[in-house]
C-alpha cells in the first residue's frame, strides 16, 4: 500500500498542478485497486526514452495478463512497473520547481551522445551539457583533475559540434545557460603587469605568452562565435543576456597576453558589434574609454592593435555625414594614440582607421594633419619614420584649399627632417617631397613653402655627412630650379645673407664673453685646503 499511496499524492500534485478540484481526487480513491492502477498507469507520460521503452511495454504486457488484482504477486510485479516509471516522473519535476538557469527545461543526464535521443530532448540535453561545462579547473598543475578535464573537453567539442549541425534552438533557457558557460570560462583575472624598462612590443626578443588553459578556452571561444553567427538567435532575447556588463568584461580580455585569446575576441566583438545595434554607442564609448586610459596613464595595454583592427571595419560602415559623436573619437582616441612610445606595434592599424575617416570626410585632413604635429616625436626616430610615412598617405589625399591652411607649420616641421643627422628620417623626408602630388601642391605654393625648407636643402648639401642624402638633396634642388629659377636664386641670396648675418651675431657674442672675462679678472690662486674652504664658503 505504501507505493499506491506515494502513487496518490503523485496524482494529487498533478491533478492541483492542472487547475482540477479536490473532488475529482476524493471520487478517484473510492474506486477499486484495479480502477486507480489503469488510471495511474493513463496518468503518467508515455515519452519515454530508450531506457524506460523497455519497461513500459514489459508494464503493457503484466497488465494485460492480469485479470484478479488481489492476486499478490501480480500486485507486487504492477507496483515495480510503475516504480520503474518514478524517474520520468522525477524529471518532469524538475520542469515544475527548476533548480537552475533553465527554467521550465526538462533536465536530461550530460554524458548522453546527442546521437542516442530523440530530436525533441536535443535541446535540453544541451543545457545540460552547457551546464557540466560551467566548472573550472586549474590547469597550472597538468596532472591534477585529468580525467575531468578531459571529459569537459569532451563535451565541449561534443557542442562544438551541435552548433555546426545548424540544429539548436536558441529560446530565452538556453541562451542564458549560453551566456552562463561562456562567462564562467572566460571571464577571469589576468596576473598583475610589473612595471619595466621596456614596454610590450619595444623589445623584439619579447616572446608572448601563452595560457595553459588554451585548450578548453579555445572550444569555448568557437562555441560563443558560433552561437553569435547563428540565423535563428534572437537579438532582442539576447541583448538582455549579453549586456553592458558582459560587454565590459569581454573587452577586459583584451589585456590577455596571448595573442590567439585576442585574434579570438576581435571575431566575437566584430560579431556583437554587427548582430546588436542597440549597444553599438556603448561598444564605441567603452573602447574609447580604453584607448583613453591606456594613453594618458598606463601606456600598457596589450590588445590596442586588434581594438584599432575591429574600428578599422566600423569606421568604414559609418553613415554621411558624420556624426559629431564619431569625429570626437577620432580627435580625443585616434590622435592621441600617436604618443605612447609603442606606437610601432598597432601604428598599422591606426593609420588605417585614420585614412577611413578622412576617405569619409576629407574636409577632416587639415586637422588631423595639425594634430600629428602636435604629437611629433623629437628624441624617436623610429616613430618620426612613422609619422612621415602617415603624413605621405594622408597629404595624398588631401585638396588645395585645405593645404594651403597647414602648409606652413608642416613645412617647417618636414624642413627640420630633411636636414635630420638621422640619415633614415632625412631619406623619407626627402622622398615625401618627390611625392608627385605633393610635388604639384609645392609647385602651386611655392612661394611660400620654398623659402621654408630651402635653408634645410643647402646645409646638407654643405655638411650632411650621408651620401646618399646628399644625392638625394641635389635632386630635390634640381627640381625646383627647373620649376622656377629665379626664386631658387632669391631664396640663395636670403640664405647666404642669413649665414653672414649668423656669423656676425655669432663674432659680437664672442667678442661680448672676453669682454665680460677680462673686466672680471684673473680667478684668485687657491694654494691649500683651508683657503679653498674659505674661498667655497664664501661663494
Amino acid at each position: 500500500m505504501g507505493c499506491i499511496d506515494f502513487l496518490s499524492i503523485l496524482i494529487l500534485f498533478e491533478y492541483s498542478f492542472k487547475g482540477s478540484s479536490w473532488l475529482r481526487f476524493s471520487a478517484s480513491c473510492k474506486l477499486d485497486h484495479s480502477t486507480m492502477l489503469k488510471q495511474i498507469l493513463a496518468k503518467l507520460p508515455r515519452k519515454l526514452s530508450k531506457s524506460n521503452l523497455v519497461d513500459s511495454a514489459g508494464s503493457n504486457t503484466s497488465s494485460s495478463n492480469t485479470t484478479d488484482v488481489s492476486n499478490g504477486f501480480q500486485f507486487t510485479n504492477s507496483c515495480n512497473v510503475i516504480s520503474s516509471r518514478l524517474n520520468v516522473v522525477k524529471r518532469m519535476s524538475s520542469s515544475i520547481f527548476p533548480a537552475s538557469i533553465t527554467t521550465g527545461v526538462e533536465m536530461i543526464e550530460p554524458h548522453i551522445p546527442f546521437n542516442d535521443v530523440s530530436n525533441s530532448d536535443k535541446q535540453n540535453l544541451f543545457v545540460s551539457k552547457l551546464n557540466l561545462c560551467c566548472s573550472i579547473y586549474d590547469f597550472s598543475d597538468p596532472d591534477k583533475h585529468t580525467s575531468e578535464k578531459d571529459l569537459k573537453r569532451r563535451i565541449l567539442m561534443e557542442l562544438v559540434d551541435f552548433l555546426a549541425s545548424d540544429s539548436a534552438k536558441f529560446s530565452e533557457s538556453t541562451i542564458s545557460a549560453m551566456c552562463k558557460m561562456c562567462a564562467n570560462n572566460l571571464f577571469r583575472d589576468f596576473p598583475p603587469k610589473y612595471p619595466s624598462h621596456y614596454s610590450r612590443g619595444e623589445s623584439e626578443d619579447e616572446e608572448p605568452s601563452f595560457d595553459p588553459a588554451w585548450s578548453h578556452l579555445q572550444l569555448v571561444y568557437d562555441i560563443l562565435l558560433r552561437f553569435l553567427n547563428y540565423g535563428s538567435l534572437d537579438a532582442k532575447v539576447a541583448k538582455k543576456y549579453l549586456n553592458h556588463s558582459f560587454i565590459l568584461r569581454l573587452l577586459n580580455l583584451f589585456e590577455s597576453e596571448d595573442p590567439r585569446e585576442r585574434d579570438c575576441l576581435k571575431s566575437i566583438l566584430h560579431r556583437v558589434y554587427g548582430k546588436f545595434m542597440v549597444h553599438r554607442p556603448f561598444i564605441r564609448m567603452a573602447v574609447s574609454n580604453i584607448i583613453l586610459r591606456f594613453v594618458f596613464e598606463t601606456e600598457r595595454h596589450n590588445g590596442i592593435a586588434e581594438l584599432l583592427e575591429i574600428f578599422g571595419s566600423v569606421i568604414s560602415g559609418f553613415a554621411l555625414p558624420l556624426k559629431k559623436e564619431h569625429k570626437m573619437f577620432l580627435f580625443r582616441a585616434l590622435i592621441p594614440l600617436h604618443k605612447p612610445k609603442s606606437l610601432g606595434i598597432y601604428h598599422h592599424q591606426l593609420t588605417y582607421c585614420v585614412v577611413q575617416f578622412i576617405e569619409k570626410e576629407p574636409k577632416l585632413v587639415g586637422n588631423v594633419i595639425q594634430g600629428l604635429l602636435r604629437y611629433w616625436p623629437v628624441t624617436s626616430s623610429q616613430k618620426e619614420l612613422m609619422f612621415l610615412s602617415e603624413l605621405e598617405e594622408l597629404l595624398e589625399m588631401i585638396n588645395m584649399e585645405e593645404f594651403e591652411k597647414i602648409m606652413v607649420p608642416l613645412f617647417r616641421r618636414i624642413g627640420c627632417c630633411l636636414s635630420s643627422y638621422h640619415f633614415q628620417v632625412a631619406e623619407r623626408a626627402h622622398f615625401l617631397c618627390n611625392n608627385e602630388h605633393i610635388l604639384y601642391l609645392i609647385m602651386h605654393n611655392r612661394q611660400v613653402i620654398m623659402p621654408l625648407i630651402f635653408s634645410a636643402l643647402e646645409q646638407n648639401t654643405q655638411k650632411h655627412w650621408n651620401q646618399a642624402v646628399l644625392n638625394l638633396t641635389q635632386n630635390v634642388r634640381k627640381t625646383f630650379s627647373e620649376m622656377d629659377q629665379e626664386l631658387v636664386l632669391e631664396c640663395k641670396g636670403k640664405f647666404e645673407e642669413e649665414n653672414s648675418m649668423s656669423s656676425l651675431i655669432a663674432e659680437r657674442r664672442r667678442l661680448t664673453w672676453e669682454r665680460l672675462e677680462n673686466a672680471a679678472g684673473p680667478l684668485p690662486n687657491i694654494s691649500g685646503p683651508l683657503e679653498a674652504a674659505t674661498w667655497v664658503a664664501a661663494c
